[in-house]
């Protein structure tokens, strides 16, 4: 019960002194699923596979999963901007806190981008791991 809830329920009980507290359940445990779900998201690096997490890749091979695409916009003041996939599809989020390799300075449109799929905070689709691809 919140503040609010306790009040108003304060409030009521002034107006009928039989009013009862109502029951709460205790919030039920959390199993290892439910832990490894919550873990999973943008920056969580567990469950990802020890090649694609140590350090810039210098076999010149992408690490599995990694996709390439191009920068479509990228609003510097708000840290964020949209990816256009080569394969086609949707635009997909990213944020400027997941580029691992390359500068903010870099991220102009069409630039040439690296990165991998995972989900943002509130669990939408978005890329991490990003890095500027190397010039050919």
């Amino acid at each position: 019960m919140n503040a609010r809830q306790k009040r108003l329920f304060e409030e009521a009980r002034k107006r009928n002194p039989d009013l009862k507290m109502p029951e709460t359940q205790a919030p039920a445990e959390l199993t290892e699923d439910d832990l490894a779900l919550i873990k999973q998201g943008v920056g969580d690096k567990s469950g990802r596979p020890a090649q694609a997490s140590s350090g810039a890749g210098d076999g010149g091979e992408m690490p599995s999963g990694e996709q390439s695409g191009s920068v479509v916009t990228y609003f510097e003041a708000k840290g964020f901007g949209f990816l256009r996939p080569d394969d086609g599809g949707r635009d997909i989020f990213f944020h400027v806190s997941r580029l691992v390799e390359g500068l903010a300075t870099d991220l102009r449109p069409g630039a040439r981008v690296l990165y991998e799929l995972g989900m943002d905070r509130t669990g939408k689709m978005a890329a991490s791991s990003v890095r500027i691809a190397p010039q050919e």
